[in-house]
């Protein structure tokens, strides 16, 4: 028996002992040899594959043991140089930040563990139009309310900084201004606000975009853009519908449990934490009956008078503690995530649906910063794309759809705290 165990514990010990072997072996490569000051030998390239704003270099690497990684560099038009590397076990390498299409020249090295650079292998490469290029010609200005706003595309999703160069005459004269904005979603929209003083409400636009190379467009011009005017719609006449009223065959939210008011919602008071200014839905909102649930629910307005409605600011429920590092329910299953709006067209004598909006979930490092987002409210255009007003109604509805959990998919949104309307008042 005993002969038998030691046959079987040999060749385990050897197999420990060997990749114990290995293993140190493979470690010594990334030993420094300070007496080393033999560079490896070259990179030989075997191809490379044209990406946008660079290049995917294909290479062979030398047959040096205390090899480390390959390296790239190239240096700009302003002095810069920017180093790209891979461990010495891939066979491809990514150059990125090249600012046109036009022929560029990489340098490629083998680097070892020393420190010790080969002799450079220049690559010349042609690269595909960079991200920031695509991202300028897709850029586009448009008006808003008080506001103009710029839409572009990046669906390569590279960081970029877009530049934003208005003037304008206000008050105090001429006025030349720059907003910036980083982003790498593949689609963005990002608005300049508070424009409301500005004589003849027109302002002159030219954009910029930039990438994280120092690479920058020259400024392009975008023209003249002229600002739309709304106004905030009085809430003095505002009136609501009893629970479960049907209007239109749409049946009003029941928003009356626990400490909520339906009424509330419409006061121009804001719930900041431990006051109670809410509406509440108990779970049984779309009609106050357990039996029929909650969502999606309607929070139907009578304006008092006729409206041509512009925009919609929804403020969320917070709840709890008032302390201003402390989120509450802002942005989670308690609120409303999305929703639709409507309008009531007499001529049809039918709702019509004018959009729905998603409430961005706010991107900031905190719960202080998103305390101050939910404490601003959300504000959606009745018709983002193209800002205008709709037809002229006495009647505004709001379909709460959705809460935020899910993708917005949830259905437990029991709370709101304040609608509040832009538009103008019609004019017959």
């Amino acid at each position: 028996m005993k002969r038998k165990t030691n046959i079987l514990w040999f060749p385990a010990v050897f197999i420990v002992l060997l990749g114990m072997l290995n293993s140190c072996k493979e470690k010594d490569r990334y030993n420094i040899n300070i007496e080393d000051s033999t560079p490896p030998g070259p990179v030989t390239l075997k191809h490379y594959k044209s990406l946008y704003g660079g290049a995917r270099l294909f290479y062979n690497i030398p047959k040096d043991e205390d090899l480390l990684s390959v390296e790239a560099e190239y240096t700009n038009s302003q002095g810069k140089t920017f180093k790209f590397n891979a461990s010495y076990f891939t066979d491809s390498l990514d150059v990125y930040g090249l600012p046109n299409t036009d022929m560029h020249t990489i340098q490629v090295y083998a680097v070892d563990r020393a420190g010790n650079r080969s002799t450079p292998l220049a690559v010349n490469i042609e690269p595909l139009e960079p991200a920031y290029q695509r991202v300028a010609r897709s850029m586009e200005v448009r008006p808003g309310f008080g506001s103009f706003f710029v839409d572009w595309k990046n669906e390569l999703k590279q960081d970029i900084n877009v530049y934003v160069d208005f003037e304008f005459t206000d008050n105090s004269g001429q006025r030349n201004v720059t907003s910036i904005f980083s982003s790498k979603a593949d689609a963005d929209r990002r608005f300049i606000h508070s424009l409301n003083d500005i004589a003849s409400n027109k302002v002159k636009v030219k954009v910029r975009v930039e990438d994280l190379y120092g690479n920058i467009t020259e400024p392009i011009e975008k023209g003249e853009v002229t600002l739309l005017r709304d106004e905030l719609v009085p809430k003095k006449m505002w009136k609501l519908p009893n629970p479960n009223d049907s209007i239109g065959g749409v049946p009003m939210v029941f928003g009356n449990d626990f400490e909520g008011r339906t009424r509330y919602t419409i006061d121009g008071i804001i719930n900041k934490g431990e006051d109670f200014n809410f509406m509440h839905t108990g779970g049984r909102g779309r009609t106050g009956k357990l039996a029929d649930r909650n969502m999606p629910w309607n929070l139907m307005i009578d304006l008092g008078d006729y409206y041509e409605l512009s925009r919609v600011v929804t403020h969320q429920r917070r709840y709890g503690s008032a302390s201003l590092g402390i989120r509450g329910q802002y942005y989670r299953s308690e609120n409303v995530g999305s929703y639709n709006m409507y309008y009531w067209d007499e001529d049809i004598d039918d709702w019509v649906l004018i959009g729905f909006h998603s409430i961005p979930i706010p991107l900031v490092p905190s719960d202080l910063d998103v305390v101050k987002a939910g404490e601003a409210g959300d504000m959606a255009y009745m018709y983002p794309d193209y800002p205008a007003f709709t037809k002229k109604t006495r009647w505004f509805r709001y379909e709460a759809v959705s809460d935020f959990l899910s993708n917005y998919t949830g259905t437990g949104a029991n709370g709101l705290s304040e609608i509040t309307l832009y538009g103008r008042k019609a004019s017959n």
